[in-house]
């Protein structure tokens, strides 16, 4: 995960990201206010490993493969696993796709 400074607040979630979490979720739109950049993908958005499966396909084929959440998850163990959020992910993806 990140060591970015807790005391600041975390960036919001970019839109992007946001329609990307609610299609792997096959989810209704609005179940996008879930998504927070604190919201953990496993225990507060309750995606399963399908789901994770093609949010690293979406992640990958929208950004390439330095946004690939495989990767990411593939260096945790269970407690990281667990602890993993949406700001997470967010990192993974590049700054000019924020344009």
């Amino acid at each position: 995960m990140t060591d970015r400074d807790p005391a600041l607040p975390p960036a919001p979630v970019r839109p992007d990201l946001v329609e990307l979490l609610v299609a792997a979720a096959d989810a209704p739109p609005r179940w996008a206010a879930l998504v927070t950049p604190r919201a953990r993908l496993d225990a507060d958005l309750l995606l399963d490993e399908c789901e994770l499966a093609t949010l690293d396909a979406l992640l990958t084929e929208r950004f390439g493969a330095a946004a690939g959440l495989a990767a990411l998850r593939a260096g945790l163990d269970l407690p990281g696993l667990e602890a993993l959020t949406v700001a997470d992910v967010q990192q993974l993806l590049p700054a000019e796709a924020a344009r």
